[in-house]
C-alpha cells in the first residue's frame, strides 16, 4: 500500500486572499510562445481545489518531477521541459487548431496547469502519497488529470486515486510502452518505474483484464516468468510484432474493443514506446518502436472513442536529448489527447475522424 508518512506541504499557503479561480500568468496577450512564465501551452494556473471548482475546469495538467528509480536519471526534468520546450513564435492557446481535425480544443475545454506534486527528492516510496493526493484533488471535482513525468512509477498512485474516485474495478489502463513494467521488485525495491503494473494488480486489486498494453518490444522483458504471469492475470498485450503484422490502425481497433467492458479508461504513455529516432531523450530506449505518425492518431482515437478520465506521459529525460524532439513529441501527445477529449465533448460520432477537406475526402472549396 502507498505510504502516507512523507510530510509534504508542511507550511500553509502564503498566497494573498483572492477570489478562487484560474490565474492567467501572461503579462501580454500577444507575446512569443517562449517568453513569460512556463505553463503547459500557456494555459492559466490553478493553485487549489477551490480554483479548479470555481473555474469549472475540464482538464488539469500536473507535473511529477520524479526519477529516483531510473538507471539513467533525468526524467525529473521532464515536466519543466514539456511545459517550456515551445519553439514556435506565437502560441495563444485559445486559437490553436488541430491540423487533422480542424477542432479548436481549448475553445471546447477549460484546461489549466495545476503545478507539481510535492515529491520527496530522496525517496520514491515517500513520493507516492502526494501524487495520489493531487490526482484525487483534480478527479474529485470532475476534471481530468494529465500527469507530466517523471518516471513511470507515478502510474501506480495515479490509477489508485482514480480507482477510488470512480469506483473499484471501473478503470482500464491502456499502457503504451516498450517494456511491460510488471516486475514484482528490482534489486529488492518494490516501488520503481519497472513495477507499477504489478503494484496495480497486486496492491490495488485492479483486474488484470483491465490492463491493455501496446508496443512491447524489449529484448530483456518480459522474461518467461513475467510473460506467464501476465497471461495468468488476463492482461492483453499487443507486442510490436503484432503491429508489424497487421498495422497500427487494426491494433487500435482491438485496443478499443479490449476496454469496452470497462466504463473508464486511463492512458499511460511511456515515451520510449516511440522509436529512439523520435524520442532519444529517455532512460531506456529500445530500437524499432512506433513512429509519431502511428502514435498520435492512436491517442486521439482513444480519447475520442472511449471515456478517458486520466493520462500520463512519462520518462522524458531532456538532459540527454540535444534536439528537443522528445519533449516536443511528449507535448504533442498530450495535445492529441486533449483534442480527442474535445471531439468527444462535441459528440463527433465517426470512427477515426479526420476533417473531410483536410483528409482529401472532399474537394478543397474554391473561393
Amino acid at each position: 500500500m502507498i505510504d502516507e508518512s512523507w510530510p509534504h506541504r508542511i507550511q500553509p499557503s502564503i498566497n494573498p486572499q483572492r477570489t478562487p479561480g484560474p490565474i492567467d500568468l501572461r503579462r501580454n496577450f500577444a507575446q512569443p510562445a517562449y517568453s513569460g512564465l512556463a505553463t503547459f501551452m500557456g494555459v492559466p494556473v490553478c493553485l487549489t481545489q477551490e480554483d479548479l471548482r470555481a473555474g469549472e475546469v475540464d482538464v488539469a495538467i500536473m507535473g511529477v518531477p520524479l526519477d529516483q528509480s531510473v538507471g539513467h536519471r533525468g526524467a525529473a526534468f521532464g515536466p519543466r521541459a514539456i511545459r517550456s520546450e515551445e519553439r514556435y513564435l506565437f502560441n495563444n492557446y485559445e486559437d490553436l487548431v488541430h491540423a487533422s481535425t480542424r477542432v479548436h480544443p481549448f475553445q471546447q475545454l477549460r484546461v489549466v496547469d495545476y503545478g507539481d506534486a510535492a515529491v520527496d527528492p530522496f525517496s520514491h516510496p515517500n513520493s507516492m502519497a502526494p501524487i495520489k493526493e493531487m490526482v484525487t484533488e483534480i478527479a474529485s471535482v470532475g476534471a481530468t488529470p494529465i500527469l507530466l513525468g517523471g518516471d513511470h512509477t507515478l502510474l501506480w498512485p495515479s490509477v489508485a486515486a482514480l480507482n477510488e474516485v470512480h469506483g473499484p474495478g471501473s478503470v482500464a489502463v491502456v499502457h503504451f510502452d516498450a517494456h511491460p513494467d510488471c516486475h514484482a521488485e528490482v534489486y529488492g525495491n518494490t516501488v520503481s518505474h519497472t513495477t507499477p503494473i504489478y503494484r496495480l494488480i497486486e496492491d490495488e486489486k485492479i483486474p488484470g483484464t483491465n490492463i491493455v498494453q501496446c508496443g512491447l518490444r524489449a529484448h530483456s522483458a518480459p522474461d518467461d516468468k513475467q510473460f506467464n504471469w501476465m497471461r495468468r492475470q488476463g492482461m492483453k498485450s499487443h507486442f510490436m510484432a503484432e503491429i508489424e503484422r497487421i498495422g497500427m490502425n487494426a491494433v487500435i481497433d482491438k485496443l478499443i474493443a479490449d476496454v469496452s467492458h470497462v466504463p473508464n479508461v486511463y492512458l499511460s504513455l511511456d515515451i520510449d514506446v516511440l522509436d529512439p529516432s523520435h524520442a532519444p531523450g529517455t532512460g531506456t530506449p529500445e530500437p524499432a518502436g512506433l513512429t509519431t505518425r502511428e502514435l498520435f492518431p492512436a491517442l486521439r482515437r482513444l480519447a475520442h472513442e472511449t471515456n478517458v478520465i486520466g493520462m500520463d506521459v512519462v520518462e522524458v529525460a531532456p538532459n540527454i536529448d540535444p534536439g528537443y524532439s522528445t519533449a516536443l513529441n511528449a507535448r504533442r501527445a498530450v495535445f492529441e489527447v486533449i483534442t480527442g477529449l474535445a471531439m468527444r465533448k462535441m459528440q463527433i460520432s465517426s470512427t477515426n475522424y479526420a476533417n473531410p477537406i483536410v483528409s482529401g475526402q472532399v474537394k478543397f472549396p474554391m473561393k
